[in-house]
């Protein structure tokens, strides 16, 4: 077995990327503090070619050199916008028939591997805040909440690593369904 050379990997260019079809989704991220979380979860959303992500809130911009640091160039690849306020995008993801899925530990969530996935569906997922995650009034105009089972003793995923769980989970949904 031998280590693949980058040049090896058949990589998109940007003009490339930006004509493919997307993965119907839209990672929405409400008040994240972490310019390397905004970098990783940039990063991310390439990999898998999101449609876009929209930051709202407190959540940084690019240009910014610490969110380059980790996105290695996503941020040129991967649509976004930023918005102030998540409710208002929520709402508006809404009436442009998106479903909106907070990404949270709720009464009533579904855990990840139990959600199905329509193929003709456009998803809106709704990350939080380090500290509080996804705030209580956006939670209650979701269409609906996933959940990350987790069995140790700390019931919290950095988002960076939550979003890669979930986006891998649906891109592999959509993309290879089972053939049960």
């Amino acid at each position: 077995m031998r280590k693949l050379e980058n040049s090896e990997l058949d990589r998109k260019s940007i003009e490339d990327f930006k004509k493919s079809d997307k993965t119907p989704l839209i990672l929405v991220l409400d008040d994240i503090r972490s310019l390397h979380n905004i970098g990783s979860v940039f990063r991310t959303a390439d990999a898998f070619l999101i449609e876009k992500i929209i930051l709202c809130g407190i959540t940084a911009t690019p240009p910014n050199k610490e969110i380059h640091k980790t996105a290695l160039g996503a941020t040129e690849t991967v649509a976004w916008e930023h918005h102030e306020n998540v409710l208002e995008v929520i709402e508006n993801l809404k009436k442009d028939n998106v479903l909106t899925l907070a990404i949270e530990q709720v009464e009533s969530s579904v855990f990840l591997q139990d959600f199905k996935v329509e193929k003709d569906q456009k998803y809106a997922l709704v990350f939080g805040n380090e500290v509080y995650g996804v705030a209580q009034e956006a939670v209650a105009i979701c269409d609906g909440c996933i959940e990350i089972p987790q069995l140790g003793t700390k019931h919290s995923l950095n988002i960076a690593v939550s979003a890669g769980i979930v986006v891998w989970d649906l891109f592999q949904k959509l993309n290879w369904p089972s053939k049960i």
